[in-house]
């Protein structure tokens, strides 16, 4: 799970266009919020590698989960929101959100 957020929080780096192409216009600073979100991502992924801060990553990474479900949302909303991926993968995309947080959820030591 540690390598997927950072991973995934370093392509906010290598492809920021693909990024802020999916933003929704209601949201403020477009590239401050890319490079954010992906400066989130590798601090979290990095964090589950600390028993110490671990559980802290994994709600964090739940919260963060629920905020880009804003994004996944906004992408169904139109042609030039969808930034070209096919509508069926948009939707399949919503469940896999669920089940990210499901999987940080099911690590945390509660």
């Amino acid at each position: 799970m540690a390598v997927f957020y950072i991973v995934a929080g370093i392509g906010h780096f290598v492809k920021p266009k693909w990024y802020l192409r999916v933003m929704p216009p209601f949201l403020p600073s477009h590239r401050t919020l890319v490079s954010l979100s992906g400066v989130v991502e590798i601090l979290l992924g990095i964090g589950l590698f600390f028993p110490l801060v671990k559980d802290s990553a994994l709600i964090l990474i739940i919260a963060m989960l629920v905020l880009f479900l804003t994004v996944h949302v906004y992408m169904l909303s139109g042609k030039e929101a969808s930034a070209g991926i096919p509508l069926w993968i948009l939707i399949l995309r919503l469940p896999l959100q669920f089940l990210l947080m499901y999987w940080a959820y099911a690590y945390l030591n509660l």
